[in-house]
């Protein structure tokens, strides 16, 4: 073969090699067009607009769960900064990831709707479960109405000002109430809402924060406490 001849047939094999992966590339955003599109129809509820009404079920887990999910990835924060118990600092670490990244969801999903991320007409939290804010005995932090498991401002503030093991036995009492509460929504979001994307969350939501319950109470004993309540 001569030298323009092997040229030739270099050139025209990195051709077809720039055809097969923009042929590849065009079917790897193909698939996840079609991935993205599934995923914002199975978001969508099943009323005549083809969303979930401002005073849904759906919308009102969506609103009052991101609001419970970021006090506790606030309160991770806080425990994470007060001990160097490793056991207790990745157990702050794993409910900060998986509820930042689950309030993310519900927030995305209220934008998707084009829902308002507080209440309307000035419902207070958890009036979407029917009978308004009797399922909670701590106050919410922002104060105003009642959330099943939140911590009131005080216990934030005496949760910050705690070291070493003080701090992760109050961090895990914390905790315990507010996945308690926090379990109870999502068992009612499975039961009333529609979108079923949103239901399978709330599925996962009460599988991994029970058993992440049967930790801290493992985690409490060992530090000769127990559970508040």
């Amino acid at each position: 073969m001569t030298a323009d001849a092997g040229r030739t047939a270099d050139s025209e094999g990195r051709g077809r090699t720039r055809r097969v992966r923009w042929v590849a590339g065009g079917v790897v955003v193909l698939v996840l067009v079609l991935a993205g599109v599934a995923a914002f129809a199975s978001a969508r509820g099943e009323g005549e607009s083809g969303v979930p009404s401002a005073d849904s079920a759906d919308a009102g887990f969506a609103r009052d769960m991101a609001v419970h999910h970021q006090q506790a990835v606030e309160m991770s924060f806080i425990v994470r900064d007060r001990t160097d118990d490793e056991d207790v600092r990745r157990l702050a670490y794993d409910i900060a990831n998986t509820q930042a990244n689950q309030r993310g969801m519900l927030l995305g999903w209220l934008d998707l709707w084009e829902l308002p991320k507080i209440a309307p007409d000035g419902a207070g939290p958890m009036a979407w479960m029917g009978d308004g804010d009797s399922h909670g005995d701590h106050a919410a932090g922002s104060g105003g109405g009642f959330m099943p498991g939140m911590a009131t401002k005080d216990e934030l503030k005496r949760l910050g000002g705690l070291r070493g093991e003080q701090a992760e036995v109050f961090f895990l009492q914390l905790m315990t109430d507010h996945h308690t509460g926090g379990v109870s929504m999502a068992e009612a979001c499975a039961s009333l809402c529609a979108v079923p994307v949103e239901k399978r969350l709330a599925r996962g939501m009460v599988e991994g924060q029970q058993s992440e319950l049967g930790l801290m109470r493992d985690m409490l004993a060992a530090r000769g406490a127990k559970p508040r309540s």
